[in-house]
């Protein structure tokens, strides 16, 4: 082609213009989503929208009301195991000595186990016949005291003074049948329900002594490594305190039983050495154990003569009040190293506070605390 020749024009159509240096290829025309596979991001949230806090604000407390419910709703069932760890610990030094002298800890669960059974067993057959026997005379020793009664000049006059006779008379014609079917209703239940809630809490202590050792490492293991030692410290310490309240308290409960079975042979009491056992059983019991077996030497004693229940009933107040005032505190300054007023106070406390439950823990509580304090809380405010 000559410089004279045009040159030919190309078609528009055909055309395109280069890029310019440096650019990366357009995007197509057509493409939905330029800034991405989904389009730009929009604005964050705002935290603070009312509709948003109160969302979450609603739902919160719909968590904790369901909590609540099913706290409450399993409170007996947390109750019970509550307890069987509790004896669990108490008990878990007798396994740990068995274990010493060369018993698999299987073997030592059990023998520690057939142990608490027996006691239970022992109790429960000391405390029937005794009842079942005395309470029969007693009923028939009850018009004998009521006619003695009426003897008395003074009785009579307040009896026709209060018109007592009549009253007493139309509360019974008023709810004799009743009374008497939810009496053997409610009577049904509770023996049926403490016989389920005793099975439920051995077999509870035996898991948690065969599995003892692992729950304590599985425990251990949520704390930093670098507290781990000295948490693991302080909490041998705190349920070695445990095992020595256990320890004290059957010390208390023999002394009991020790004490009663004297006065029994004293006062010429029938079965002296069941009634013995039966106060041992139930002074374990925290803050109705006396009281239950304070009732049922008195029956007893009622049941042999009117003065002879009368002499019962001033022992078991007299008893009582040393036990609560001077030797309970006493054993456990020695056992747990609490003094005596942190040991009756905490006792009381724990009554007022948590019923059964409260009496059960006050003490090792007590002596936990103390020691947090002495090794962890005082060591701390040395260091400010």
């Amino acid at each position: 082609m000559t410089a004279d020749e045009p040159r030919p024009v190309e078609d528009d159509a055909d055309a395109s213009p280069a890029p310019p240096t440096g650019a990366g290829p357009e995007p197509p025309v057509d493409d939905p989503h330029p800034d991405g596979d989904f389009g730009p991001p929009g604005p964050p949230l705002n935290r603070r929208n009312p509709f948003l806090v109160g969302l979450l604000g609603g739902l919160g407390l719909l968590t904790a009301y369901g909590i609540f419910l099913g706290l409450r709703n399993a409170a007996s069932i947390l109750v019970l195991i509550f307890i069987a760890l509790f004896l669990a610990i108490g008990l878990n030094p007798a396994v740990t000595r068995l274990r010493s002298w060369g018993l698999p800890r299987g073997l030592a669960v059990t023998v520690i186990a057939l142990s608490v059974v027996l006691l239970l067993c022992g109790g429960v057959f000391a405390l029937v016949p005794p009842l079942v026997t005395q309470t029969g005379q007693l009923i028939e020793n009850v018009p004998g005291f009521i006619e003695s009664l009426q003897r008395n000049e003074t009785v009579r006059d307040l009896v026709q003074r209060y018109d007592i006779l009549s009253r007493v008379q139309s509360a019974l014609d008023a709810g004799t049948v009743t009374n008497a079917l939810g009496g053997v209703v409610g009577g049904a239940r509770l023996l049926f329900g403490t016989i389920f809630n005793v099975l439920t809490v051995l077999v509870l202590v035996i898991y948690f002594l065969a599995a003892f050792d692992r729950i304590k490492e599985g425990g251990y293991a949520l704390v930093p490594r670098s507290r781990r030692q000295r948490v693991r410290l302080l909490t041998d310490e705190i349920l070695g305190k445990v095992g020595a309240y256990m320890v004290g308290a059957i010390a208390i409960a023999v002394l009991a039983g020790l004490s009663t079975w004297v006065f029994a042979m004293i006062v010429g009491l029938a079965y002296p050495f069941a009634l013995a056992v039966v106060v041992a059983v139930c002074d374990l019991i925290p803050q109705i154990g006396a009281t239950l077996g304070a009732v049922v030497v008195s029956l007893v004693g009622l049941a042999a003569s009117l003065p002879t229940g009368i002499a019962c009933i001033v022992f078991f107040v007299i008893y009582q009040q040393v036990e609560n005032y001077l030797i309970y505190p006493n054993v456990m300054r020695r056992s747990v190293k609490v003094s005596d007023v942190a040991a009756v106070t905490a006792a009381l406390l724990g009554v007022g506070l948590f019923g059964v439950i409260g009496a059960l823990i006050a003490i090792p509580m007590v002596a936990a605390i103390q020691l947090i304090v002495r090794e962890v809380v005082n060591p701390s405010m040395e260091d400010k």
